[in-house]
């Protein structure tokens, strides 16, 4: 697929006066000009721990759906959605109905954690895409804006319930940048948490992958939990992620999480389920725990539960109720124009039947990206569920680790090339993985048929340019000449 460029629209100046914009060249000049000097001031006015605008060096200033434009006038297609917080895409009619029936109607928009029909109407609506057993018992808790926050509310929820401090979590988990949260996460280094094998196939820790390696990880957590000298006493509370998302886009088996339920029950250990990603029909069901069909005692979440807007709650079983007045709160736990935006995407979903779709579509795009995998050999894993979608990047001439179908060597490298070259083609995409060598696709459920054949045809373009000119990494079989006809 050959490079495009979208025509440039017009943006004005600081202080320009309307109408007195050209058009043609210099409009296009001007444009990229604005485009240059908003990069140039973020760069010198803001953090060094900014992290998209690195890769993604863009400017948007109009969206809808799939498509960001840029104030450069270069439309993109945006398969990042705001890390998965995009359900509807960007800008959805729904949601700005939503917001404008709010905004129209009078109502503050500031309430603390008062009660208002805004909220009610999105607790009604959250707690009917519950599943049954789970919601015919559970509380909400509203928390501080980010679903960071809501990790740490679950955590001092079952601390406050069990009486015990210690948590378990998972090698390759993410769960937010607040201090509980990052101890719980995969980077972690000073930690009060018990670390557990996560099962992967392609880098499975005990090097056997599939259902033996997911067994294995079960047992060593059973060992963990009941031999005396382990070390690691009693915990408040587990918390995993049904797929994790920064960690690589790796799926959970099914089995492997209703055995950590049986786990957990029968030790009395609360089950924390991480839904701040996967939640609201991205993975193909609308809560991923719906894949294995477990009850967990605490649900987390956030991202795409507020429509586009900050919004972060916690779910839980009634009984772990013990919360004291105050024991958590949050100045903006009461954002009613999040709510509302919230509802509109809750309800637009489960009406639309946007869950089943994206196990349609996510799954006829993993197919066509595995038809991919077989040319190129720098693709070393294509997996994901429903439209949570990751391919991971190696080293073809690496060393594979032991083993008849062990992993060769993780290429970070080729993945920020890949990244690279699809943002030149007009598509946004998210790294991942253990070191970022994990190209992930996060796009909106109402992606339609032909923006799918869009992305995957770029995101192959983008493969092959690399390929074309990365030492070692020809396509399989042929020559790999810029240009050619894309596979999918």
């Amino acid at each position: 697929m050959a490079v495009t460029e979208s025509a440039v629209v017009p943006v004005e100046a600081p202080g320009e006066p309307e109408g007195a914009r050209d058009t043609g060249a210099g409009a296009a000049e001007r444009a990229r000009a604005a485009h240059e000097g908003i990069l140039r001031r973020q760069s010198a006015r803001e953090s060094a721990a900014r992290t998209y605008a690195r890769a993604l060096p863009i400017v948007p200033v109009r969206a809808r759906g799939l498509t960001i434009e840029g104030a450069d006038g270069r439309r993109y297609l945006d398969c990042l959605s705001g890390a998965g917080t995009l359900a509807l895409g960007h800008n959805h009619p729904v949601v700005l109905e939503a917001l404008r029936k709010v905004l129209d109607s009078g109502a503050p928009l500031h309430v603390l954690d008062l009660a208002t029909p805004v909220k009610d109407a999105f607790t009604t609506e959250l707690f009917s895409t519950l599943p049954p057993r789970f919601a015919e018992r559970a509380r909400i808790q509203f928390c501080g804006p980010a679903g960071t926050d809501a990790v740490e509310a679950a955590f001092k929820l079952v601390r406050a319930a069990t009486g015990r401090t210690g948590m378990l979590a998972f090698t390759g988990a993410y769960h937010g940048m607040t201090a509980g949260a990052l101890e719980a996460s995969g980077g972690a280094t000073d930690v009060r948490v018990a670390r557990l094998p996560y099962p992967q196939d392609y880098r499975c820790p005990f090097g056997v992958g599939g259902d033996r390696g997911a067994e294995l990880g079960a047992r060593w957590t059973e060992s963990l939990l009941d031999d005396a000298k382990s070390g690691v006493p009693l915990p408040a509370g587990m918390i995993l992620e049904p797929v994790q998302g920064e960690g690589g886009v790796i799926p959970a088996p099914d089995a492997w999480t209703r055995r950590m339920r049986e786990i957990t029950r029968d030790r009395s250990i609360p089950l924390i389920v991480d839904e701040v990603q996967t939640g609201v029909g991205r993975t193909g069901t609308f809560w991923a725990v719906e894949h294995s069909g477990i009850t967990p005692d605490v649900m987390v979440m956030s991202k795409a539960i507020g429509g586009s807007l900050p919004l972060a709650v916690v779910v839980y079983r009634d009984d772990l109720d013990v919360w004291q007045p105050g024991a958590h709160a949050g100045t903006f736990r009461g954002n009613q124009l999040a709510m509302a935006a919230g509802t509109a995407t809750l309800a637009y979903v489960r009406e639309h039947g946007l869950a089943e779709r994206a196990a349609t579509v996510g799954a006829r795009m993993q197919d066509q990206l595995r038809s991919l995998a077989a040319e190129f050999p720098c693709i070393g894993d294509v997996r994901g569920r429903g439209l949570m979608i990751g391919l991971e990047l190696v080293d073809p001439e690496g060393t594979r680790q032991p083993g008849p179908d062990g992993p060769l060597p993780a290429a970070p490298e080729l993945a920020v090339a890949v990244q690279r070259e699809c943002l030149r083609r007009g598509l946004i995409v998210e790294l991942g993985g253990r070191r970022s060598s994990v190209v992930r696709l996060l796009p909106p459920l109402t992606i339609s048929d032909e923006q799918a054949s869009a992305v995957l045809d770029r995101l192959a373009d983008a493969v092959r340019e690399v390929s074309s000119t990365a030492p070692g990494v020809r396509r399989a079989g042929r020559d790999t000449a810029r240009g050619a006809e894309s596979p999918l």
